[in-house]
């Protein structure tokens, strides 16, 4: 079985093609401030290339499904729900928190992924490993930095670009518990996508199409600025 994957809720956008029995064919990674929209098919089309495949190779298709950048999800959401729906192949969408997680599986100790969701908060849940299976050990969240971190009693090893954004404060916090690692770890890669959607393929275990939405967690600034307006939480 192969499968496009990608990934755009970050600051990083990036595209994998993977082969079940061969992993990882491809993977192109871009940092750029400007919009994924600008990049995402070109990058599509150079990791196809480098594969050796076009897109109708394709038997299936995994994307991030968040939390994240709305803006982010949204280009590569509809981008890969267009593939699927047009195509017929199945979709399967990945959570970024247990995404990056994944990418971690022999930590010894806690681990906890800190997303940054602006606003002075952060997307987070902390994961266990058991022999090189994550375990989630709480829910996906948006939280402020302090309470994210809170009930930490333990050495952990903090992940993403919140841990980055924010590690004076988890330091200040939990001082010789925490753990970080090199700011090049800290990426969501598309390739790791693959492999938690493949995983799910391997199950059957894939979403509808044409009713797929984002995880977005907590509601958008323009919803919160139309509710103010509306005076639907006066003040």
């Amino acid at each position: 079985m192969k499968i496009l994957a990608v990934d755009t809720a970050t600051e990083s956008c990036s595209v994998a093609i993977a082969d079940a029995d061969l992993g990882t064919l491809t993977e192109v990674t871009s940092f750029r401030k400007e919009t994924h929209s600008k990049h995402l098919l070109g990058m599509i089309r150079t990791a196809l290339e480098l594969s050796g495949l076009g897109i109708s190779d394709m038997d299936g298709f995994a994307v991030a499904r968040g939390p994240g950048s709305f803006t982010g999800l949204r280009i590569g959401i509809s981008t890969v729900k267009g593939f699927a729906a047009a195509s017929g192949k199945p979709l399967a969408g990945v959570s970024n928190l247990d995404a990056l997680a994944f990418q971690f599986p022999f930590s010894p100790n806690l681990l906890c992924v800190l997303l940054d969701a602006r606003r002075k908060e952060v997307y987070c849940a902390c994961y266990r490993s058991e022999r090189g299976a994550l375990r989630k050990e709480t829910e996906e969240q948006t939280l402020s930095p302090d309470k994210a971190i809170a009930n930490i009693g333990e050495p952990c090893l903090f992940v993403g670009n919140g841990a980055v954004l924010y590690q004076k404060v988890v330091t200040e916090q939990k001082g010789e518990m925490a753990h970080f690692v090199p700011s090049c770890l800290n990426v969501i890669r598309a390739s790791t996508v693959a492999h938690l959607g493949m995983e799910r393929f391997e199950k059957n275990d894939v979403d509808d199409v044409a009713s797929f939405v984002p995880s977005y967690l907590r509601k958008s600034e323009a919803e919160l600025n139309f509710e103010k307006k509306m005076n639907l939480y006066p003040d």
